[in-house]
């Protein structure tokens, strides 16, 4: 299938009142549980490589072909989106590769230069037909520089959309990156407040702090791209923990990493599921 644009998935959705997940991966069996775990769902996906993958690997090449070849050979649509990427150099070269979606994270710069910056990504982003989506207010929790009580303001998310012309807009409201337990508390109300003034898309960054039951109701108030990350890194680990647990003699890596991958895409499945909708009304 070919890749998909993220902006008519993610514009159902918001009509349609439910959540898309977007997942990311670091290693090429993160992307395969991932988009296996959408196919089983039968439902749209985003696999997401973020900067610090990037690094990682020493550049986006080897992983984003990897990623690509996936995505489209995957039997549901596939949104291949870069993550974070303060480099408007790597943007460019997402571009260039083929990605249908970037998010230039310019939180880190002056207001006036974020948003000069985010105008000129999305000019050239749209001239080759791909999506961008960018932060306004600060997350937590990223390297420690950021405040977690961090707030959007609605009104400076709504200018800050008009300003730059974004297709999706990440904002604050109350979760933080990298979290090992889901105990962050999202302020409903504020969810709800951004999305009546803005039409474009909201993004939930931190969504692996956030427990079933508040992923629910923050896309329930409007919430439509849920990113999680952290939450399958541990699903991951804990079982190549436990396989190499249960045989300290194991030396073939395809003996763990294949029941962590298994294990990754059916907790994929399962947060696809939980944002909805029913699998039947997304059949490829």
């Amino acid at each position: 299938m070919p890749l998909a644009d993220p902006r008519p998935i993610l514009a159902a959705a918001r009509a349609a009142g439910h959540g898309v997940g977007a997942f990311n991966t670091t290693l090429l069996e993160h992307a395969e549980a991932i988009v296996a775990g959408a196919e089983a769902a039968r439902s749209p996906v985003v696999v997401q490589v973020s900067e610090n993958a990037v690094r990682y690997h020493g550049g986006l090449r080897p992983i984003a072909l990897a990623t690509l070849a996936l995505a489209e050979s995957a039997t549901v649509p596939v949104v291949v989106h870069l993550d974070h990427a303060e480099d408007v150099d790597l943007v460019h070269q997402a571009v260039d590769l083929g990605f249908t979606s970037v998010m230039f994270d310019g939180s880190r710069l002056p207001d006036d230069k974020n948003r000069a910056t985010t105008r000129d990504v999305v000019a050239h982003c749209h001239a080759h037909g791909v999506a961008v989506e960018a932060e306004l207010g600060e997350i937590g929790g990223k390297d420690g520089v950021h405040a977690p009580g961090v707030r959007t303001d609605p009104e400076e998310a709504r200018r800050f959309w008009t300003d730059t012309g974004v297709d999706a807009l990440a904002v604050a409201v109350g979760t933080s990156h990298a979290m090992a337990d889901r105990t962050a508390v999202v302020d409903l109300d504020l969810v709800s407040a951004i999305a009546a003034r803005l039409p474009a898309p909201l993004v939930l960054h931190g969504s692996s702090g956030v427990d079933d039951a508040t992923l629910r109701k923050v896309v329930g108030r409007g919430m439509t791209k849920i990113n999680i990350a952290t939450h399958l890194n541990k699903v991951f680990t804990r079982e190549v923990r436990a396989r190499l647990e249960a045989d300290p003699a194991l030396l073939d890596a395809r003996r763990y990493v294949a029941p962590a991958r298994e294990a990754m895409a059916a907790e994929v499945e399962r947060l696809i599921r939980l944002l909805g909708p029913e699998p039947a009304a997304v059949a490829p």
